[in-house]
């Protein structure tokens, strides 16, 4: 039987062994604090190895440095023992959900998280401390021992407080930031795909700092990039006007990206193309074909949110007219364009036209030109939902203050509650782009979990299955704010709540939608317009068939201190007088659940998959995912409860080292699974 670890992994030993696999020959041998042989590298032979020059000492070189850089990379390798502890009454559906809300410092969890989310995650959304001179950010201490490191990674107040306000005033004021961000990203870099990317949202604070530590952290021929968001927001008192924040995008790997990133309005482009097409079979009047698209149009609009102006068909298809020929900066083309019924020319736009004529004449030959009435109204271009495809742009306009607005929608009775969150729209938008069906985002700087909002109502529109892990430190709320006073303790609490009320006002606004009627009166149109194929896609568009299933819960995990005791990691620290306190290797406070939580992080397993708890012959048993794992972490079990979960054929099962008698009922079991389960791995702790 192997013994589980029961920590984080050791990142600096896996970087060891991969540079030995590629040379071999820088590995040497050293003594631990115990005087035990460990491999470590010969960083001379390492840079000589990766040089074509002789090298003999530290020539200056293109790169970043700060006061605790070296910590920072020490911390984001040593492992840590820390876990997660599930939290039932603080979670919606937690049976079911497959979303996850996790309290702790980031740091501490995304270390945790490491091994059952490595390389899974598509997309990592963060907001982080902009460092403006008046934010808080996370404490360092940077005389710390390597030993001390081990020991433990985060330092805390004599409150447990884990932030500091970080003026202009520190000595360390840039580096206790970058500090900060480096060490986070390192880790959260290994939990990207390989298609996976990251956006950050970054102000003119330390916007070139940032992108300094990520093309190190994720190379720059990964950048993707810096995408302005014009968020009418003056932030400057002074001088120039500041209306504008970045979002700065990185790739793990751009060469494994999708050559064109299509947003779910493309998906629902396909639909209006598809049911244009349908009806143009239908009615070849086009006043009858205009007339049944209108109808059609005027039932599903407010699904379609912005294709809502693709209002218009003809014999080539769905279009809009929204877009204006007219040249929208300095002087345009200028000549004459007649009107097809007065044959006159038609209005000149004040900067003349945008196109010349030869391609004007080409757009008129095609039909793509739209005319008014008379030749008084200015022309538009007709642009066929065929030839949509929306992209993303580095220039994003949308006001600032509809985040705060998407907040009090919710939260009516606070006045204010947070500083500039991100608009629900604005992040709904990049996740429509990144985002398919059952992908997950992470966000560990969540504040007041507009991700997790902008997730599920994603979803609700266009029945995905998108899943988010929202990771948030206990930062306090001012004794004298209105959330404080409203019984919300910290920003945490602020997050749940929101993701509990947006959830239910998305299901609400399902149900509205939804109703008998409107069902039952969309049926008949499909029975009567579409084609089988078309009935299935116009099902896909739909809110009904998906409001059963929409995940709107999470399940709440805090950060907490390892469930075994301090014997476990430290056998050294045994002594005589001790002895009777450890009959048991895990401590007396910890419950199954908690166990099994950190079981899952220790064999690499996602905490969002079923867990199904049964009693198998007196003894609790839970069941992860059919027969991914199952555990028994009661004392005393019945053997003959062997046969039974070996029935379940499963991949891992645990027990606690205390579940047998002696060791001859351990290698009884062994035995048993040998015979009746050979391909399960059993483990204890």
């Amino acid at each position: 039987m192997e013994t589980l670890k029961m920590q984080t992994p050791n990142r600096t030993q896996n970087n060891i062994e991969r540079i030995a696999q590629l040379f071999p020959n820088v590995i040497t041998e050293s003594h631990d604090e115990n005087g035990k042989i460990k491999k470590v590298v010969d960083f001379d032979l390492l840079r000589q190895q990766l040089s074509e020059v002789l090298v003999e000492d530290d020539n200056e070189r293109y790169r970043l440095d700060w006061p605790g850089k070296k910590a920072s990379l020490l911390k984001a390798n040593m492992p840590i023992k820390k876990t997660l502890r599930p939290c039932r009454e603080e979670s919606v559906n937690f049976d079911t959900t497959e979303n996850l809300y996790i309290e702790g410092d980031n740091f501490e969890v995304l270390k945790i998280l490491q091994e059952s989310y490595l390389g899974k995650i598509k997309m990592i959304y963060i907001d982080p401390p902009y460092n403006t001179g008046n934010d808080f950010i996370y404490k360092d201490d940077f005389k710390k021992s390597k030993e001390e490191y081990e020991e433990e990674l985060g330092v805390e107040d004599e409150d447990g407080g884990k932030l500091f306000r970080n003026t202009d005033s520190n000595g360390r004021f840039h580096s206790d930031w970058l500090s900060m961000m480096y060490e986070r990203l390192l880790v959260a870099r290994d939990l990207l795909r390989d298609d996976g990317v990251i956006f950050i949202s970054i102000d003119d604070n330390e916007v070139h700092n940032l992108r300094k530590i990520c093309d190190e952290v994720f190379g720059e021929e990964n950048f993707l990039g810096n995408i302005i968001w014009n968020n009418v927001t003056d932030n400057n008192p002074t001088n120039i006007a500041t209306e504008h924040e970045y979002i700065i995008v990185y790739a793990k790997s751009k060469n494994d990206l999708e050559p064109i990133w299509k947003s779910k309005l493309s998906d629902i482009k396909d639909v209006l193309v598809n049911i244009g097409n349908e009806l143009i079979k239908k009615y070849k009047d086009i006043e009858m074909l205009q007339g049944a698209y209108t109808d059609w149009f005027r039932e599903n609009k407010l699904q379609l949110g912005v294709l809502d102006r693709y209002k218009y068909i003809d014999e080539g298809g769905v279009y809009t007219g929204s877009q204006s020929v007219h040249n929208p900066g300095k002087e345009g083309y200028r000549y004459d364009v007649l009107h097809p019924v007065t044959k006159l020319p038609c209005k000149e736009p004040l900067m003349g036209y945008r196109f010349p004529k030869e391609t004007m004449d080409k757009l008129l030959k095609d039909g793509k030109i739209l005319f008014g009435n008379d030749h008084n109204k200015i022309i538009e271009l007709k642009v066929y939902a065929k030839d949509f495809l929306e992209k993303l742009s580095s220039i994003e306009v949308l006001d600032g203050r509809i985040g705060a607005y998407d907040v009090r929608q919710l939260f009516p009775e606070l006045k204010v509650s947070f500083t500039n969150p991100k608009p629900v729209a604005l992040i709904e938008k990049y996740l429509s782009f990144i985002l398919n069906d059952s992908d997950t985002i992470l966000d560990f700087f969540s504040g007041s979990a507009t991700t997790a909002h902008a997730v599920m109502q994603l979803n609700a529109e266009d029945g995905g299955n998108r899943k988010f892990i929202m990771v948030q430190l206990l930062e306090p709320c001012a004794p004298d704010s209105e959330a404080y006073k409203a019984g919300y303790k910290t920003i945490a609490d602020i997050g749940k709540e929101r993701i509990r009320r947006a959830g239910k006002k998305i299901l609400e606004e399902l149900a509205t939608k939804g109703t008998k009627k409107h069902e039952k009166k969309e049926q008949e149109k499909q029975a009567n317009l579409f084609s089988e194929a078309e009935k299935e896609t116009f099902r896909d568009l739909s809110c009904i068939s998906w409001q059963k299933n929409l995940d709107i819960g999470f399940r709440v995990y805090k950060t907490d201190t390892t469930n075994m005791k301090d014997v476990f990691y430290h056998p050294t620290v045994l002594q005589q007088t001790t002895l009777d306190s450890l009959t048991s290797n895990i401590k007396e406070d910890r419950t199954p659940e908690d166990l099994l939580t950190q079981v899952l992080l220790d064999l690499g397993l996602e905490l969002s998959l079923p867990i199904e708890q049964k009693k198998i012959r007196g003894n609790t048993v839970f069941i992860v995912q059919t027969n991914a794992l199952v555990a028994c972490f009661d004392d005393n079990i019945d053997f003959k409860i062997i046969d039974e979960i070996a029935d379940l054929q499963p991949m891992k099962v645990v027990f606690k080292d205390a579940s047998f008698k002696d060791d001859k009922d351990r290698i009884n079991v062994e035995e048993r699974f040998k015979r009746l389960s050979p391909e399960t791995q059993i483990t204890v702790l």
